[in-house]
Protein backbone atom coordinates (compact mmCIF):
# COMPACT_ATOMS: atom_id res chain seq x y z
CA UNK A 1 0.00 0.00 0.00
CA UNK A 2 1.24 3.71 -0.90
CA UNK A 3 2.64 5.81 2.11
CA UNK A 4 1.58 9.09 2.94
CA UNK A 5 5.16 10.51 1.41
CA UNK A 6 4.65 8.65 -1.65
CA UNK A 7 0.91 10.02 -2.73
CA UNK A 8 2.04 13.28 -1.28
CA UNK A 9 5.33 13.59 -4.33
CA UNK A 10 4.87 14.97 -7.58
CA UNK A 11 6.70 11.72 -9.31
CA UNK A 12 5.01 10.31 -12.61
CA UNK A 13 2.03 8.84 -12.03
CA UNK A 14 0.96 8.33 -15.89
CA UNK A 15 2.25 7.29 -19.23
CA UNK A 16 1.59 10.81 -19.98
CA UNK A 17 3.79 12.18 -17.11
CA UNK A 18 6.68 9.75 -17.91
CA UNK A 19 6.98 10.99 -21.80
CA UNK A 20 6.87 14.41 -20.44
CA UNK A 21 9.63 13.38 -17.93
CA UNK A 22 11.45 11.93 -20.57
CA UNK A 23 11.10 15.28 -22.92
CA UNK A 24 12.25 17.38 -19.96
CA UNK A 25 15.56 15.46 -19.60
CA UNK A 26 16.08 15.52 -23.42
CA UNK A 27 15.94 18.73 -24.03
CA UNK A 28 17.95 19.63 -20.95
CA UNK A 29 21.06 17.44 -21.88
CA UNK A 30 21.01 18.89 -25.51
CA UNK A 31 20.65 22.42 -23.99
CA UNK A 32 23.60 21.33 -21.60
CA UNK A 33 26.12 20.62 -24.58
CA UNK A 34 25.55 23.78 -26.22
CA UNK A 35 26.03 25.29 -23.03
CA UNK A 36 29.65 23.44 -22.70
CA UNK A 37 30.46 23.71 -26.35
CA UNK A 38 29.37 27.88 -26.10
CA UNK A 39 31.06 28.38 -22.79
CA UNK A 40 34.96 26.33 -23.96
CA UNK A 41 34.67 28.28 -27.19
CA UNK A 42 34.12 31.83 -25.10
CA UNK A 43 36.78 31.50 -22.31
CA UNK A 44 39.22 29.45 -25.24
CA UNK A 45 38.80 33.11 -27.51
CA UNK A 46 39.51 34.77 -23.71
CA UNK A 47 41.86 33.69 -22.15
CA UNK A 48 43.87 32.31 -25.26
CA UNK A 49 46.75 34.05 -26.55
CA UNK A 50 47.35 32.19 -29.52
CA UNK A 51 43.46 32.58 -30.97
CA UNK A 52 42.44 30.00 -33.35
CA UNK A 53 41.24 31.42 -36.69
CA UNK A 54 39.16 29.25 -37.79
CA UNK A 55 36.86 29.57 -35.38
CA UNK A 56 36.42 32.96 -36.20
CA UNK A 57 35.98 32.91 -40.02
CA UNK A 58 35.88 30.65 -42.77
CA UNK A 59 33.36 29.02 -45.46
CA UNK A 60 33.91 25.80 -43.21
CA UNK A 61 33.25 27.15 -39.63
CA UNK A 62 29.92 29.05 -40.90
CA UNK A 63 28.63 25.39 -42.70
CA UNK A 64 29.23 23.90 -39.06
CA UNK A 65 27.47 26.66 -37.41
CA UNK A 66 24.38 26.47 -40.21
CA UNK A 67 24.13 22.71 -40.12
CA UNK A 68 24.71 22.29 -36.15
CA UNK A 69 21.60 24.42 -35.19
CA UNK A 70 18.93 22.70 -37.88
CA UNK A 71 20.41 19.13 -36.73
CA UNK A 72 19.49 20.12 -32.86
CA UNK A 73 16.50 21.33 -33.83
CA UNK A 74 15.08 18.23 -35.18
CA UNK A 75 16.63 16.30 -32.32
CA UNK A 76 14.31 18.54 -30.35
CA UNK A 77 10.99 19.11 -32.75
CA UNK A 78 10.48 14.85 -33.17
CA UNK A 79 9.93 13.92 -29.92
CA UNK A 80 8.28 16.99 -29.20
CA UNK A 81 6.00 16.77 -31.90
CA UNK A 82 5.29 13.13 -30.90
CA UNK A 83 4.67 14.48 -27.44
CA UNK A 84 2.06 16.73 -28.46
CA UNK A 85 0.09 14.02 -30.79
CA UNK A 86 -0.15 11.84 -27.34
CA UNK A 87 -1.79 14.59 -25.42
CA UNK A 88 -4.54 15.49 -28.21
CA UNK A 89 -4.91 11.59 -28.82
CA UNK A 90 -8.43 10.40 -27.49
CA UNK A 91 -8.76 7.39 -26.65
CA UNK A 92 -11.42 4.75 -26.17
CA UNK A 93 -12.63 5.44 -22.40
CA UNK A 94 -13.96 2.68 -20.02
CA UNK A 95 -15.51 5.45 -17.44
CA UNK A 96 -16.23 9.34 -18.45
CA UNK A 97 -15.77 11.47 -15.68
CA UNK A 98 -17.54 15.61 -15.67
CA UNK A 99 -15.95 18.17 -13.83
CA UNK A 100 -17.51 21.34 -12.87
CA UNK A 101 -15.63 24.81 -11.80
CA UNK A 102 -17.71 26.77 -9.67
CA UNK A 103 -16.19 30.02 -7.15
CA UNK A 104 -14.65 28.57 -5.51
CA UNK A 105 -15.24 24.63 -5.81
CA UNK A 106 -15.22 21.63 -7.83
CA UNK A 107 -18.86 19.48 -8.83
CA UNK A 108 -18.06 16.07 -10.51
CA UNK A 109 -20.95 13.72 -12.30
CA UNK A 110 -19.97 10.34 -13.09
CA UNK A 111 -21.82 10.17 -16.40
CA UNK A 112 -21.62 6.35 -16.85
CA UNK A 113 -23.50 5.81 -13.30
CA UNK A 114 -27.01 7.50 -12.62
CA UNK A 115 -26.82 9.72 -9.68
CA UNK A 116 -23.71 9.67 -8.95
CA UNK A 117 -22.78 13.39 -8.53
CA UNK A 118 -21.17 15.49 -6.12
CA UNK A 119 -19.23 18.72 -4.62
CA UNK A 120 -16.29 18.85 -3.86
CA UNK A 121 -15.13 21.67 -1.06
CA UNK A 122 -11.79 22.33 0.25
CA UNK A 123 -11.51 21.07 4.30
CA UNK A 124 -11.50 24.44 6.48
CA UNK A 125 -8.32 24.47 8.73
CA UNK A 126 -10.49 23.94 11.83
CA UNK A 127 -12.27 21.34 10.88
CA UNK A 128 -9.28 19.07 9.89
CA UNK A 129 -8.10 16.02 11.04
CA UNK A 130 -4.59 15.06 11.88
CA UNK A 131 -4.79 12.93 8.76
CA UNK A 132 -5.63 15.71 6.65
CA UNK A 133 -3.13 17.83 4.69
CA UNK A 134 -3.49 21.03 4.77
CA UNK A 135 -5.23 23.29 1.96
CA UNK A 136 -4.67 20.25 -0.43
CA UNK A 137 -7.46 18.13 1.39
CA UNK A 138 -11.28 17.69 0.17
CA UNK A 139 -14.61 16.65 2.05
CA UNK A 140 -15.41 14.63 -1.29
CA UNK A 141 -12.92 12.72 -2.63
CA UNK A 142 -12.98 11.98 -7.04
CA UNK A 143 -12.49 8.33 -7.09
CA UNK A 144 -11.08 6.73 -10.12
CA UNK A 145 -9.89 2.93 -11.18
CA UNK A 146 -6.12 2.64 -12.30
CA UNK A 147 -4.83 0.74 -15.13
CA UNK A 148 -8.41 2.39 -16.80
CA UNK A 149 -8.68 4.12 -19.68
CA UNK A 150 -10.61 7.85 -18.61
CA UNK A 151 -12.66 10.66 -20.42
CA UNK A 152 -12.36 13.80 -18.27
CA UNK A 153 -14.99 16.43 -19.73
CA UNK A 154 -14.34 20.28 -17.97
CA UNK A 155 -16.61 23.17 -18.11
CA UNK A 156 -17.42 26.10 -15.57
CA UNK A 157 -20.32 27.42 -14.32
CA UNK A 158 -19.25 30.87 -13.76
CA UNK A 159 -15.46 32.21 -14.77
CA UNK A 160 -12.48 30.43 -15.80
CA UNK A 161 -10.89 28.23 -14.08
CA UNK A 162 -8.10 25.23 -15.24
CA UNK A 163 -8.32 21.57 -13.27
CA UNK A 164 -4.18 20.45 -12.78
CA UNK A 165 -2.73 17.44 -11.53
CA UNK A 166 0.99 17.53 -12.38
CA UNK A 167 1.64 14.11 -10.98
CA UNK A 168 -0.37 13.19 -13.73
CA UNK A 169 0.55 15.79 -16.74
CA UNK A 170 -2.77 16.88 -17.18
CA UNK A 171 -3.88 20.57 -17.45
CA UNK A 172 -7.25 21.88 -18.68
CA UNK A 173 -8.72 24.93 -18.65
CA UNK A 174 -12.58 24.95 -17.62
CA UNK A 175 -14.26 27.08 -19.68
CA UNK A 176 -17.89 28.81 -19.27
CA UNK A 177 -20.05 27.68 -22.21
CA UNK A 178 -17.80 25.59 -23.71
CA UNK A 179 -16.85 21.96 -23.06
CA UNK A 180 -13.47 20.97 -23.02
CA UNK A 181 -12.05 16.96 -23.42
CA UNK A 182 -8.84 15.21 -22.19
CA UNK A 183 -7.90 11.46 -21.97
CA UNK A 184 -5.70 9.85 -19.04
CA UNK A 185 -4.61 6.81 -17.41
CA UNK A 186 -3.74 6.05 -14.08
CA UNK A 187 -0.34 3.77 -13.39
CA UNK A 188 -0.61 3.01 -9.69
CA UNK A 189 -2.79 3.90 -6.46
CA UNK A 190 -2.84 6.31 -4.15
CA UNK A 191 -3.63 10.21 -3.73
CA UNK A 192 -3.23 12.54 -6.50
CA UNK A 193 -2.96 15.92 -5.82
CA UNK A 194 -3.97 19.60 -7.88
CA UNK A 195 -5.11 22.96 -7.96
CA UNK A 196 -7.16 25.40 -9.87
CA UNK A 197 -4.34 26.83 -12.07
CA UNK A 198 -5.99 29.62 -13.05
CA UNK A 199 -6.58 33.06 -11.64
CA UNK A 200 -10.35 32.85 -10.64
CA UNK A 201 -11.19 35.41 -7.95
CA UNK A 202 -10.53 36.14 -4.30
CA UNK A 203 -10.72 32.22 -3.32
CA UNK A 204 -8.43 30.85 -6.16
CA UNK A 205 -6.30 29.26 -3.92
CA UNK A 206 -8.71 27.30 -2.27
CA UNK A 207 -10.44 25.30 -4.61
CA UNK A 208 -7.96 22.18 -4.33
CA UNK A 209 -8.16 18.52 -5.88
CA UNK A 210 -7.86 15.24 -5.23
CA UNK A 211 -8.01 11.79 -6.94
CA UNK A 212 -7.59 8.83 -5.11
CA UNK A 213 -6.78 5.90 -7.52
CA UNK A 214 -8.11 2.32 -6.24
CA UNK A 215 -8.19 -0.83 -8.49
CA UNK A 216 -10.89 -1.33 -10.56
CA UNK A 217 -12.51 -3.77 -8.16
CA UNK A 218 -12.67 -1.44 -5.23
CA UNK A 219 -14.39 0.90 -7.43
CA UNK A 220 -17.06 -1.03 -8.21
CA UNK A 221 -17.29 -1.59 -4.56
CA UNK A 222 -17.09 2.32 -4.04
CA UNK A 223 -20.04 2.75 -6.62
CA UNK A 224 -22.27 0.50 -5.40
CA UNK A 225 -21.94 1.99 -2.33
CA UNK A 226 -22.82 5.32 -3.41
CA UNK A 227 -25.73 4.53 -5.82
Amino acid sequence: MATWASMLTLDSSSPLMEQLIFFHDHALSILLMITILVGYLLLDLLFNKQINRFLLEGQTVEVIWTILPAVTLIFIALPSLQLLYLVDETKTPLISLKSIGHQWYWSYEYSDFKNLEFDSYMIPPQEMKHFHFRLLDVDNRTVLPYNTQIRLLVTAADVIHSWTIPSLGMKIDATPGRLNQISFLMNRSGLFFGQCSEICGANHSFMPIVIESISPKSFIKWVSSQI
